[in-house]
């Protein structure tokens, strides 16, 4: 239809949105080489040419050619896909049991595929479970990034949806582009919440949809079929997708998904080294007194949480800035003040962190974990670990 036409049919119904769009057609005439446009529809802008080694975004490829659920994909790249993982081992303090069994059990199979076939083909999913705050995110992470793989971080959230039908597309859309960009980690954070129980009280519908679908997705995972390179003829190498979960509460995970986490491997809290590690690498950015005993605060700090010493540094390296806050406070002046004096004093801010602050603070922060909760931890390991 002619432009004129199309401005006299959107006169008739909506005066506001011709006076728009004659509008853009009078600033795009004086526009230099551009060719007039349909009023609402301005011209495309061409993308920069694509590096052919780089691989297309999954998205991009769905988007050429007309799938359906190109939303769906670019929402899940949008809040899943991590590329930028840079957690390593060395950020993990003690833990070597488990970081070998992950080694193991994740690692191996990618530097090593053709040794891990037949009886030896990869674990099809990885359980990690324990108490809150012994690192097991960042475990799922440092493997990630030791196999420079693409790093799916999923939680209940990004799989939830209003829509009937369409949080069961997503677990199945990120399957496939976990496959397409193979190798990659598919990390499912409290995997509880996804996975609990089928037929418990209040289970919704959908929500045993997206575990029933969960489940077949991940038997496909460690599928053996053969790929073919059409170009050479030569087969290619198998794609390796990992399935790491994480959970707190391994009880009420259901029995089918549990017994696709082939390997359960329970992460407890830091061992007395693995404390003096926790103090040093916390601290890292913060200066010292030379007198602070980490072996004696390792002590002090028994059946303490990673995250709860973390907590500990943290209050202890803020104990500079109270004692100068105490001292401002005794003098009566207002908060301007107190906020120049503080300026003025930046020297006293960053004094170093002596034995006396770590102890203050442990007195203040207590452990997060009590004892029933690790006995159950360790009940079930002795009847369901698999490490």
């Amino acid at each position: 239809m002619p432009l004129a036409a199309q401005l006299e049919t959107l006169a008739m119904t909506d005066p506001l949105k011709t006076c728009e769009a004659l509008a853009w057609v009078l600033e795009a005439s004086s526009w230099p080489g551009k060719q007039e446009q349909p009023p609402g529809r301005p011209s495309r802008i061409k993308p920069p040419p694509r590096d052919p080694d780089e691989k297309m975004k999954y998205s991009d490829l769905a988007r050429e050619n007309g799938w359906a659920d190109v939303e769906l994909i670019e929402g899940i790249e949008r809040e899943i896909v991590e590329t930028g993982v840079s957690v390593t081992w060395d950020q993990i303090a003690d833990l070597k049991e488990a970081k070998a069994l992950l080694q193991e059990a994740v690692v191996l199979p990618l530097w090593m595929p053709d040794y891990f076939k037949g009886i030896r083909r990869p674990w099809k999913g990885v359980l990690m479970f324990g108490p809150p705050g012994t690192g097991k995110t960042m475990l799922a992470k440092a493997v990630a990034a030791e196999c420079q793989t693409t790093f799916f971080n999923v939680s209940a959230s990004t799989l939830g949806s209003k829509y009937r039908g369409e949080s069961e597309k997503m677990v199945r859309i990120l399957f496939e582009m976990a496959r397409y960009y193979a190798p990659s980690t598919i990390f499912i954070d409290e995997i509880d919440s996804v996975a609990g129980s089928r037929g418990s009280d209040g289970e919704h519908e959908a929500s045993r949809r997206v575990k029933t679908e969960l489940m077949v997705q991940m038997d496909g995972v460690g599928s053996s079929e053969k790929e073919i390179d059409e170009a050479t003829g030569e087969e290619l190498p198998p794609k390796t997708v990992i399935v790491l979960a994480a959970t707190n509460h391994p009880w009420d995970l259901d029995e089918a998904l549990r017994r696709r986490l082939e390997k359960r491997i329970y992460i407890p809290l830091p061992t007395k080294e693995g404390r003096e590690e926790l103090f040093k690498i916390n601290m890292g950015e913060v200066e010292m007194d030379p007198d602070v005993d980490l072996a004696e605060l390792a002590d002090a700090s028994e059946d303490y949480s990673g995250a709860d010493i973390a907590i500990v540094c943290r209050d202890a390296s803020m104990m500079s800035m109270r004692r100068l806050m105490e001292e401002a406070r005794k003098k009566g002046i207002g908060l301007e003040a107190m906020q120049k004096e503080l300026l003025e004093n930046k020297e006293a801010l960053n004094t170093a962190v002596t034995q006396g602050d770590f102890l203050t603070a442990l007195r203040k922060v207590n452990k997060s974990v009590g004892q029933d909760d690790l006995a159950k931890y360790n009940d079930w390991m002795k009847e369901f670990g698999s490490a």
